[in-house]
């Protein structure tokens, strides 16, 4: 029978070329690639380019998203935060321990990562690469074919399915081993290196914190607002979210959804959602931030509420000091 590996694939250039090291010993892999809400435009990209890059390695791709699990593990990670919002030890124990469910189903004997030693400063530092082995449970069972040689032996290796003679010692940032490689393979797909979480986002994180600390009961919908327009908190019960053009007022639009949804009807502006307590006094706030970025000449507005619901209020001449106190 022939050996399977799963394999993590980013869509980036070392878990591509990882992954062809060991095919190239024969073994059957599998790809297994992770979506997130917290991905940035880029990264999203390299979700097409996992897929891109399976075809071209001519493997199956499994897609997993991380789920509301997920989030409540950025609510109180284990092992703290990086710089930002980003919890890499724990993130990266999250999805080894997904991947072991899948190598149980796929009857796979090991897991492959294109991890680097030395790469990433907070989770592939030699002793966060072994914390994390060992919380996954897969302690001996995960090779990284492009830094294999600077770490012990592994289980695969020791039962003789690897020669590690044709793995590698790469560690740190420079990448020009893994670029002489796809020349090598003449691979094309594959996405340059460069972060892609949101999480180690500094503005992105601020919105992160302002929700988490005001709004314990959160969903998918509220992270995917975080990406959204500009934030405005208006005191601990309340936040105004306005659509900064019509895509993102179209996308509010989509979201609102269990949230009081605003829109000007008498001049072209943006439109906005109010999470949390509303009263006539928040929307008229509102209003007059939706005539602020708006570039009308209107001294009144008039606003659709919901399921339509007319108010109409006279505009203020200047909340920009207003808007500062309250901009997240």
């Amino acid at each position: 029978m022939k050996v399977k590996a799963i394999s993590l694939i980013s869509g980036g250039l070392d878990s591509v070329v990882s992954t062809k090291l060991i095919m190239d010993q024969g073994i059957e892999v599998i790809g297994l690639h992770f979506i997130s809400i917290f991905q940035n435009k880029r990264e999203s990209l390299r979700g097409l380019m996992a897929k891109k890059s399976a075809e071209e390695l001519g493997i199956r791709l499994i897609t997993k998203e991380k789920g509301m699990d997920y989030l409540h593990l950025i609510v109180n990670p284990s092992h703290g935060y990086g710089k930002n919002m980003n919890p890499c030890i724990d993130c990266r124990i999250y999805m080894l321990k997904k991947a072991k469910e899948i190598m149980d189903e796929e009857g796979a004997s090991f897991l492959i990562t294109g991890e680097v030693l030395g790469q990433r400063p907070m989770s592939q530092r030699r002793e966060a690469i072994n914390l994390i082995e060992k919380k996954s449970g897969l302690k001996g069972l995960i090779l990284r074919p492009l830094s294999a040689k600077l770490f012990p032996l592994t289980i695969p290796e020791e039962k003789g399915l690897i020669d590690r003679s044709r793995l590698l010692d790469i560690a740190g940032r420079s990448r020009h081993v893994q670029f002489e490689l796809v020349q090598r393979y003449n691979i094309k797909e594959f996405s340059l290196p460069g972060g892609g979480c949101l999480l180690t986002d500094p503005i992105f994180s601020k919105k992160l914190k302002d929700l988490m600390k005001y709004h314990r009961e959160f969903t998918m919908t509220d992270i995917e607002l975080l990406t959204i327009g500009r934030h405005f908190r208006i005191n601990e019960k309340t936040k105004i979210i306005v659509g900064r053009d019509k895509k993102e007022n179209e996308r509010l639009n989509s979201l609102k959804e269990g949230y009081t949804f605003i829109t000007p009807i008498n001049f072209p502006g943006p439109s906005a959602v109010i999470m949390g307590e509303v009263d006539t006094s928040i929307i008229e706030l509102a209003a007059n931030i939706i005539g602020h970025y708006s570039k009308s000449k209107e001294e009144k507005i008039i606003l659709k509420i919901n399921n339509n619901v007319y108010l109409e209020y006279k505009l203020k001449k200047d909340i920009a000091s207003l808007l500062e106190e309250y901009k997240i």
